[in-house]
């Protein structure tokens, strides 16, 4: 009979239940154990299975810059990090929330290590999550327009619980960089939230936006109510040398 239902487990993909059933019977601990705690372990077991394959699951889709994670932040280093504030944003609300988040701060600072520890948190809590580069992004989603497959790749960014864009505002926006930031902006604006990071204070982005109907449109819907991490300081790749 165990093998029967091992087999059936094995057809239905209760890959975690099949596990844990194979390791009870060959360590005879399920005659053990009550009818609840049986179905509870198995349950459990399958469970903890596929939220594991789904983290592992985003967490490829990410790319993150760093393999960063909220433990190893480094909270000791002179540069304004709030550390309850920080926290309070890993615990996944302003996600929960749709709400969007600034991190700025001089080269070397740690954004992007904050952004990919922030985003691997997200993944752990079950959100779908993006990183990019900013120009990169751009200047990939242009190239896309010329084959057609411009709107199925935004339409996978605007689906994404957070999407993170990194290094904003290292060149000025052309017109195209320009109506594609919008659009990103646009679709997910009250929907979904958005992470940017920048070496520039949030002051300079309307210059650096450029037109600015534009820019009044994106900062309206990006700035005004978004969470802040304003770093100060050194850089941290030359405090750590």
């Amino acid at each position: 009979m165990s093998s029967t239902i091992l087999n059936k487990m094995a057809q239905m993909k209760l890959h975690g239940m099949w596990h844990s059933y194979k390791t009870l019977q060959e360590s005879h601990q399920s005659q053990q154990l009550t009818h609840d705690e049986l179905i509870d372990m198995l349950v459990q077991a399958e469970w903890e299975q596929r939220e594991n394959k789904k983290f592992n699951r985003y967490l490829r889709q990410a790319r993150f810059r760093y393999m960063a994670s909220v433990e190893e932040v480094d909270f000791t280093a002179l540069r304004g990090l709030d550390k309850n504030q920080f926290l309070r944003l890993a615990e996944g609300s302003f996600v929960q929330k749709r709400e969007n988040l600034l991190i700025t701060g001089a080269t070397g600072a740690g954004k992007s290590y904050l952004a990919s520890a922030l985003g691997h948190q997200a993944c752990l809590l079950g959100y779908r999550t993006l990183y990019f580069n900013t120009q990169k992004l751009f200047s990939r989603l242009k190239m896309l327009k010329a084959d057609g497959s411009y709107g199925r790749e935004i339409n996978k960014i605007e689906r994404a619980d957070l999407i993170i864009l990194d290094d904003f505002g290292m060149q000025p926006l052309d017109n195209g960089s320009r109506m594609i930031f919008l659009e990103i902006i646009e679709d997910r604006h009250g929907r979904r939230s958005t992470l940017i990071g920048s070496q520039l204070p949030v002051s300079k982005w309307y210059e650096t936006i450029g037109d600015s109907t534009i820019a009044d449109a994106i900062l309206d819907r990006m700035v005004h109510t978004a969470h802040r991490i304003e770093l100060k300081g050194e850089s941290m790749r030359k405090t750590k040398k």
